[in-house]
């Protein structure tokens, strides 16, 4: 017996050594690792050293217990086998859900740096998830072990998924749709946008919905499946500059080359005298139609901020307005001529 005590203590001693040695090979590969551009190495050795270090100090012990007798085969009505496998799976499930975790927080945060969006809120519920789910499957492995029937478990689980997902699919739904925006990145906040009929800045991009500031300066929010299945329209990617097209009319007869020259005349002065036009790309002047009353054509034009087009706007159509004027260009508006033609009838008397 004395003998047995003295082997179960050196194999306790040697898994102690080993599990020094393995400490000290892990802090050398967490070095190593902070001087790597990804962060999934960190992640795996903080995940495995703690369970790792405890799991080879529990092996010797085991072995020191079981091959020298030192411990009875049964624990009460378990086996000594079943227990020291729940602990080594216990220990296992440990460093799966630290490595979980740990990924789902590293990642999560490096989106939400780079895409600016809210991801607190999604974090976390992925964060219980992942715990919730991962204990649930330890418990049912543990029940396994230790010779319990599992079915009833099992049946009431499948249940209460089914309700779950049917009572919060919206929010599930919504919530998997943040998740494809913010891997995605259709758009920023600031960024301003058109998502279905809905026209402004983007302000918030939530777990939910997202949010955008229209150019009333009302708040509109839009549930992430809205945005994820419609076609979505960012005039700030990728930059600021705009295209602004204005369109003009004048009278059939005018000399389209002089209109040309106004309009491109115009176009400079408006690269001179406001902050917001640029001159590259250079304005362009184009005869688009021939109307049923006027000769229609546009002017393009470049601004370096897209929430100046409507100024540009303005300012460029009240110069067309003044310099048509000056130079005698005729602006015709829509008109109908109706002619009434009289009639006579057998007596020499009009009809009407």
């Amino acid at each position: 017996m004395i003998e047995n005590i003295l082997y179960a203590s050196i194999t306790i001693v040697i898994g102690l050594v080993i599990a020094a040695i393995a400490y000290g090979i892990l802090w050398w590969l967490k070095k190593k690792a902070e001087q790597t551009t990804t962060h999934l190495d960190e992640i795996v050795l903080n995940a495995v050293s703690t369970p790792l270090l405890i799991w080879i100090v529990l092996l010797s012990v085991y072995i020191a217990l079981t091959q020298y007798g030192l411990v009875p085969e049964t624990l009460g009505s378990y086996s000594t086998s079943q227990i020291i496998n729940a602990v080594f799976i216990l220990l296992a499930a440990w460093a799966v859900s630290a490595f979980l975790t740990n990924l789902i927080r590293t990642y999560g945060t490096l989106i939400a740096e780079r895409t600016e969006a809210d991801l607190d809120r999604i974090i976390q519920i992925l964060l219980h998830i992942v715990k919730y789910v991962t204990w649930f499957v330890v418990f049912l492995i543990l029940l396994h072990i230790f010779e319990i029937d599992i079915t009833a478990f099992l049946a009431a689980a499948g249940i209460a998924g089914i309700a779950v997902a049917l009572a919060a699919q919206d929010i599930i739904g919504n919530f998997f749709a943040g998740i494809v925006i913010a891997t995605d990145k259709p758009f920023r906040l600031g960024d301003r946008v058109r998502i279905d009929t809905f026209f402004g800045d983007v302000i918030s991009l939530g777990a939910r919905s997202t949010r955008i500031r229209t150019m009333d300066s009302q708040i509109v929010t839009i549930p992430n499946t809205k945005v994820t299945s419609n076609v979505v329209t960012n005039y700030s990617m990728p930059d600021t500059t705009l295209k602004v097209r204005i369109a003009f009319s004048v009278a059939y007869g005018t000399d389209m080359d002089r209109v040309t020259e106004i309009l491109l005349s115009i176009a400079r002065d408006a690269v001179e005298k406001t902050p917001w036009v640029i001159s590259e790309p250079a304005p362009e002047v184009f005869l688009r139609e021939f109307g049923e009353s006027a000769l229609n054509g546009q002017l393009t034009l470049w601004i370096n901020d897209f929430s100046f087009q409507w100024e540009t706007e303005d300012w460029i159509n009240r110069e067309i307005l003044r310099r048509f004027g000056k130079e005698g260009i005729e602006m015709p508006f829509r008109q109908i001529d109706i002619r009434v033609r009289e009639t006579t009838g057998e007596q020499g008397i009009p009809r009407k």
